[in-house]
């Protein structure tokens, strides 16, 4: 796993095209917004899961808890 450092309104390119912003940071939350093509489907860990048949890992936050997918 590569690990980066951060702040606000810095990003990450992966690939040449797909890009990650560090949207917001309050307190130990980070907001992030992801570019990507339409043909790359982009999922947080937990429906990513879903979608596959697997169990979520402990821990993460369900739909319901923020609203988004």
């Amino acid at each position: 796993m590569l690990v980066l450092s951060r702040k606000s309104n810095e990003s990450i390119v992966i690939n040449n095209n797909i890009k990650v912003t560090v949207v917001e940071i309050r307190g130990d939350k980070v907001r992030l917004g992801i570019e990507a093509p339409k043909n790359i489907p982009v999922h947080r860990e937990e429906i990513y899961n879903q979608i596959n048949g697997q169990p979520n890992s402990g821990g993460a936050v369900t739909p319901s808890e923020n609203g988004t997918t």
